[in-house]
């Protein structure tokens, strides 16, 4: 895969995120990857105090280093800031942040060698992964220590992750061939300084919940099936007087998913309900408002991924450095925090739906899902499952990025907390799975109890795929494993590829 720095599109990152593709960086690039260092090459050479160069950090800005300190200085920087604690980022985020950080770096602006941006994209197309704690990063000066925990693993005295054990990062290297990195002036400052360890844990959390949420669509379509809902709430007319754009689509989506139901057909006359609960009508407000949310957040992180973020930043054509703050991270803050409540209304919402289904005076099936109600309990505690994760969810959802806690002296008296806004998403994620495997559980078997009426083809089709691992529930069992067994289908792919065989719906993540 080709990289244009600048240019990086959400479908590549999504690529370089799930697959293995070779990196090689445009040769255009490499021009002004020469002119930027041949800067910071002159300020080091020079008398004249640049921060970053010939100066210590942060705090400490005010230090002069002498000529022949500074590739100490930034051996140092890079020892003393890896300090992260927690379990090891995974692969995909860490691939993530190689490919980030060198996009970056090959911009021009930051002063590196061009043997910089070739050994971090060595490191990635030679399938090592740098050991990089969770946790550390309060996304102010950059993510400073786990993108130092990357560079260690760069200059070989790190450790990369082999089948999830730490190994010396100087023998990984030297079995793939890949001379460790020597660090120059800036280059230590210009590795650690940057978002792309945060925008690398939003962007993995956008693509896991890419499929979460096509299949929040198809299940909550096949709930409206089975509470014999009215698809009357997803007219367009209704949606285009508000305007809101994923309000729109997601009134589409399930437009498409439940065409052709025979169940729906067979209560257009003689139903008695006026109104469907608003879990089941207001899925468009509902939905497609954390679907406007998602794609802002999308758009976000692309320009995130194409930024520059360290500093002080080099204009070679004027032949100058400028020290800035590109490094705080607060659009990615801001943009994770919306992502997660974006995730946690897709679970409350469903677990509402879930409440729905197993209250016979709402829905109308029978009493939790079950024929025989009092010697079966049917549904009932799945249901307090759901509800557990979605209360759980509430508190994850809380902005990180109203928090602030100064570091280095008060030198950063501000900062974004990005690293954890990013990170909390995955266990959001997979809450919000979960309570979707559930609901999916649960509406499935009210899909059987209006049999022989059958569904929409699509939502046949998804029924038909759960209960080839999941068989009906005729009297109570051991729950657990249906649950999981639903919660893949959810997170795997299963669910979403039936929603994408559907025809001439609009785009998911940006749309045309």
């Amino acid at each position: 895969m080709l990289i244009d720095p600048g240019h990086l599109t959400l479908e590549q990152l999504q690529a370089i995120h799930n697959t293995d593709a070779a990196l090689t960086l445009v040769e255009s690039a490499r021009a002004g990857i020469r002119a930027s260092a041949a800067v910071v090459q002159r300020a080091a050479d020079g008398d004249a105090p640049v921060y970053g160069v010939n100066t210590g950090f942060g705090k400490l800005a005010n230090q002069r280093i002498s000529k022949q300190q500074l590739a100490t200085l930034q051996l140092n920087l890079i020892r003393s800031h890896s300090v992260g604690v927690g379990e090891p980022l995974s692969p995909p985020v860490v691939r993530l942040m190689l490919a980030l950080k060198a996009a970056s770096l090959a911009r021009g602006h930051s002063g590196v060698r061009e043997v910089v941006v070739d050994t971090i994209l060595a490191v990635a197309n030679a399938g090592l992964v740098p050991y990089v704690p969770s946790r550390g990063s309060v996304g102010a000066s950059g993510d400073l220590a786990p993108l130092a925990h990357m560079t260690l693993a760069l200059l070989g005295e790190g450790s990369m992750l082999r089948d999830g054990q730490a190994v010396p990062a100087l023998e990984a290297l030297r079995q793939a061939g890949i001379a460790p990195l020597t660090l120059g002036p800036k280059e230590g400052l210009a590795l650690i300084n940057g978002t792309q360890t945060s925008a690398a844990l939003a962007l993995h959390a956008l693509f896991r919940f890419e499929p979460v949420l096509e299949s929040a669509l198809v299940v909550g379509a096949l709930t409206v099936d089975a509470a014999r809902g009215s698809d009357g709430p997803f007219d367009p007319r209704i949606h285009a007087l508000r305007g809101q754009p994923g309000q729109i689509d997601v009134a589409q989506y399930y437009r498409g998913l439940l065409h052709g139901s025979e169940i729906r057909h067979s209560h257009l006359d003689g139903d008695d309900r006026v109104q469907d609960p608003y879990s089941l009508r207001c899925q468009p407000q509902v939905v497609g408002a954390c679907l406007d949310q998602l794609r802002h957040a999308a758009k976000v992180l692309v320009r995130e991924a194409n930024a520059v973020t360290d500093n002080p930043l080099v204009f070679a054509q004027d032949g100058v450095m400028v020290s800035g703050g590109n490094f705080h991270a607060e659009p990615v803050a801001l943009a994770a925090d919306g992502m997660a409540l974006a995730i946690a209304e897709v679970g409350a919402i469903a677990e509402r739906r879930i409440a729905m289904l197993i209250d016979a005076g709402v829905s109308r099936l029978p009493p939790f899902l079950t024929a025989d109600a009092g010697l079966n309990s049917g549904f009932m505690i799945a249901h307090v499952t759901a509800a557990a994760l979605a209360s759980e969810n509430k508190s994850l959802a809380h902005p990180a990025s109203v928090d602030s806690l100064p570091t280095s002296a008060n030198q950063e008296d501000h900062v974004s907390m990005a690293t954890f806004a990013a990170r909390r998403l995955q266990s959001m994620i997979d809450n919000t799975a979960h309570i979707l495997g559930i609901e999916l559980l649960a509406a499935a078997q009210g899909i059987d109890f209006l049999r022989p009426l059958r569904s929409s083809p699509a939502l046949e089709q998804a029924h038909a795929v759960l209960r080839e691992r999941v068989p009906v529930m005729q009297e109570d069992r051991y729950l657990a494993p249906d649950i999981a067994h639903a919660t893949d289908l959810v997170r795997g792919g299963a669910l979403s590829s039936i929603f994408r065989a559907l025809d001439d719906l609009p785009a998911l993540w940006i749309p045309d």
